[in-house]
């Protein structure tokens, strides 16, 4: 497998909503084992399709284990198609994300979420989540949906957000 280049915000293709896959095939098993070891090369715990280029409703997710904050590739959840079922209860989480790095925030988000989706064989499948591995979810799909976890701040935080951005960019150049 390979390693493949993060898209970085602002990049335009990252506001692409996502197209449902319908192959569930070598090509689709092969990106997905891509996604993993780029996912694992740069430290995430999710990574939607749409961040290496490709605009399929993709996500992975291997959340590491409290007992030894390990991730374990058994652990890995490959979600394609996800729709949610349900959400619940209201939390604030600390976010970052591959493709704004160095930046994080806190988010409003569902506390508890169940979603339909499908696995790498096209099996259907039900997933019920609370806490670090709903939020992740829920970051994940918004990738999906053309949505930066940036976006859902207040106007406040966000000029702050732009402001670091523009700071970051003048002192690469």
């Amino acid at each position: 497998m390979m390693i493949l280049p993060i898209l970085t915000y602002p990049n335009p293709k990252l506001r692409q909503k996502s197209t449902p896959v319908e192959h569930f095939d070598d090509n689709l098993h092969n990106l997905l084992d891509s996604m993993y070891e780029t996912m694992m090369e740069r430290g995430g715990v999710g990574l939607a399709a749409i961040q290496v280029g490709e605009s399929k409703r993709i996500l992975i997710i291997n959340i590491p284990r409290p007992e030894d904050n390990i991730q374990h590739k058994e652990d890995l959840l490959e979600i394609i198609n996800p729709t949610f079922l349900t959400q619940e209860e209201s939390i604030d989480w600390e976010e970052g994300c591959l493709s704004v790095p160095n930046f994080y925030e806190s988010i409003k988000r569902f506390n508890k979420v169940s979603i339909a989706y499908k696995d790498r064989y096209g099996n259907d499948k039900i997933l019920q989540a609370e806490g670090f591995l709903a939020v992740a979810i829920q970051h994940e799909i918004d990738h999906l949906n053309g949505v930066l976890f940036v976006d859902k701040l207040p106007i406040l935080r966000r000029k702050k957000f732009e402001k670091e951005l523009k700071k970051l960019r003048n002192t690469k150049d």
